[in-house]
C-alpha cells in the first residue's frame, strides 16, 4: 500500500503560499504595496514575526521588493520562475529557540568549562572583534564562540541541538539571506554582548551566564522583531 507522507508546513510559508497565489492570479496587482505588518498579522490571525519571515520567503521568490523606508511592493510574477525557500525553520523561530536552548547551555558551561575550553571561548571572542573590523563581513567567529560554550557543557546532546540550529542558520535559504541583509544594513555580533556571557562562564556564575545569554539573544530577537520592513508602516 503507498501511502503518501503528510508534511507539516511552516506557518510563515502557508502565509506566503497564500499571498503567492493572489500575485500569480492578479488579485494583488503589480506595484501594489501590501498592507502593513501588523494588518497582515489581524488578516491572517498570525503574529507580526510569522508575517517578518513571510515577506522574507516571498523576496526570496521574487514576489516582493522591500523597499527601505517605504514599504513591500508587488513585482511582475512572470519576470521570474523562482520557488518559494525549503520548509526549514524561519530566522526568527531559530532565534527563538537558541533563546532558550543556549541560555540552559551557557549556564551549564559555567559549571563545567575546563581552562582549555575558557581559551577557546576567549580566543572566538578576540576573532569576533577582528571580523566586526574587516572589511568582508562574515560571523565564523560569532558561530565558533556559540559551538564553543557548547563543547564545554560536555554534553553531547546539548553539543548536537546547537550545532544543527547553527546548520540552518547558516545553510538554509532563508536565514542566509535574512543574515546577509542584517550585514548589509551594518548590523554585526555585538563583542561586549558575548564578553558578558564569557566573564560570567569563566566566573563560574551559571545563572549570571544564562542571563547574559538571553540579553544578547532577547535584544537580537527585539531588534528584528521591532524593526519595520521596508519602514513605511510595514
Amino acid at each position: 500500500m503507498k501511502i503518501q507522507s503528510i508534511k507539516q508546513e511552516r506557518l510563515y510559508l502557508r502565509v506566503a503560499d497564500q499571498l503567492a497565489e493572489k500575485v500569480r492570479n492578479g488579485e494583488i496587482k503589480e506595484g501594489e504595496r501590501l498592507p502593513s505588518e501588523r494588518d497582515l498579522a489581524s488578516l491572517f490571525g498570525v503574529s507580526r514575526p510569522t508575517i517578518r519571515e513571510a515577506m522574507i520567503a516571498l523576496e526570496i521568490a521574487d514576489l516582493v521588493e522591500i523597499r527601505s523606508g517605504s514599504g513591500v511592493y508587488v513585482k511582475r510574477p512572470e519576470l521570474n520562475d523562482k520557488s518559494m525557500p525549503d520548509d526549514a525553520p524561519g530566522p526568527l523561530e531559530l532565534i527563538e529557540a537558541r533563546y532558550f536552548i543556549e541560555g540552559e547551555a551557557a549556564a551549564l558551561a559555567a559549571q563545567r568549562a575546563n581552562d582549555t575550553d575558557l581559551a577557546l571561548i576567549a580566543g572566538a571572542l578576540d576573532d569576533m572583534a577582528a571580523e566586526n573590523e574587516a572589511s568582508d563581513a562574515h560571523e565564523d567567529a560569532d558561530e565558533a564562540f556559540h559551538t564553543l560554550i557548547a563543547m564545554a557543557t560536555k554534553n553531547s546532546a546539548m553539543i548536537a541541538m546547537i550545532e544543527r540550529l547553527w546548520e540552518w542558520r547558516t545553510t538554509t535559504a532563508m536565514s542566509m539571506f535574512f543574515h546577509e541583509q542584517q550585514r548589509q544594513s551594518g548590523i554585526q555580533p555585538s563583542v561586549e554582548d558575548h564578553r558578558q556571557i564569557y566573564e560570567a562562564i569563566r566566573r563560574r556564575d551559571a545563572d549570571a551566564a544564562r542571563s547574559a545569554m538571553h540579553s544578547h539573544l532577547g535584544r537580537v530577537l527585539s531588534q528584528i522583531v521591532d524593526g519595520e520592513l521596508g519602514s513605511g508602516g510595514v
